[in-house]
């Protein structure tokens, strides 16, 4: 495929060696198809990153590292590449490293990595587990500073956190909730994708806290572990669903809301009110169609910003600041959506 870049910087953004770069390049063979696809991967991330690269000023590595679903990690990838041009007259790059899900210690093993070749930051969605907390200890110890990203780990060597207010948000689902339900009866199911992500647990405890003290004539059925993927989720849906015919509301606190739509719909089901998190692709189009009643957002790329800055500052090139405030919370719905971003003119 032809590029502009070096071998040099493409190894740099792949976090593989020159040779192995040269390989997979003049197709020579002896390059597992994961490694040749980690190649043509850096090359496509440097050319959306073209405009940062021709910068002037001092540059700034930075991994992102996230379990998520995909809807969500392309959403995360889009805002940082959003913000690079605003960093100037510092040049941040970035490699990627997502996955949807899997056992813990595949995560820490991307992180061991990264503390091996070197980084000047790390940006992190991870599980809060004790596992993590160690993993991000070992990169403290290389002195790669590392910035939590929606979801925290409180007890970790991280030097910050961006997001927003969990607990809030799911106060403010509940009050949305209450108001949007009044005084007919009705069960509520509540969603997590994982009972390991601090963020979630916090937004649960939010909502469940304001329901019990103002709405306790809802009842709260809670289910979990679906990870935010579609198959998962409408199993477990359409499980609660046949034990409790009295489920006329949503609030998905981890994701999965087509899977959950769908469970409704093939159970012939109604759902009076569906509230969610993040305006990503499939939020956005469930929104504009009316099928969810409001999506809780913050904007991602100021949270992006802050963690680039936040790592800056742990390198000495941006002076100290107070502490990063939570992003706000934007109650959205299918009449104050933003504006969809216009498409990326490619580089020429």
């Amino acid at each position: 495929m032809g590029h502009p870049f070096p071998i040099r910087e493409i190894a740099r953004q792949a976090g593989l060696s020159e040779a192995t770069v040269d390989r997979v390049l003049n197709h020579r063979g002896g390059v597992r198809e994961s490694t040749a696809r980690e190649v043509h991967r850096a090359i496509a991330d440097l050319d959306r990153q073209r405009t940062q690269v021709r910068l002037v000023g001092r540059t700034f590595m930075v991994d992102i590292v996230m379990q998520a679903p995909e809807r969500f990690s392309t959403a995360v990838r889009a805002a940082l590449e959003a913000e690079l041009p605003s960093l100037h007259p510092a040049v941040v790059r970035s490699r990627f490293h997502f996955r949807e899900t899997g056992p813990v210690p595949e995560l820490t093993a991307v992180c061991d990595r990264i503390a091996r070749r070197g980084s000047q930051g790390v940006i992190l969605k991870a599980p809060d587990v004790p596992e993590m907390t160690e993993a991000v200890a070992r990169l403290a110890a290389a002195d790669i500073p590392v910035v939590t990203l929606v979801t925290d780990l409180p007890a970790s060597a991280r030097i910050g956190h961006v997001g927003s207010d969990n607990r809030a948000a799911g106060a403010t689902a509940a009050y949305l909730m209450g108001q949007w339900l009044g005084g007919r009866p009705a069960h509520v199911l509540t969603s997590l994708s994982s009972g390991f992500f601090r963020n979630e647990e916090e937004r649960e405890m939010g909502f469940r806290s304001v329901m019990r003290a103002r709405h306790p004539e809802h009842t709260l059925v809670e289910i979990a572990e679906g990870q935010g993927l579609d198959a998962e989720q409408y199993d477990l849906v359409r499980v609660a669903l046949d034990r409790d015919p009295d489920i006329r509301a949503v609030y998905s606190i981890g994701g999965g809301n087509v899977a959950t739509l769908r469970a409704f719909e093939d159970a012939g089901r109604d759902c009076d009110v569906y509230i969610a998190h993040d305006l990503d692709h499939d939020n956005t189009r469930l929104l504009r169609e009316h099928r969810l009643s409001a999506v809780l957002h913050h904007d991602l790329r100021h949270d992006l910003r802050e963690a680039c800055h936040l790592v800056m500052r742990a390198h000495g090139a941006l002076p100290p600041a107070g502490p990063v405030l939570p992003s706000p919370i934007q109650v959205v719905t299918p009449y104050n959506m933003p504006p969809a971003a216009p498409p990326r003119t490619p580089a020429v």
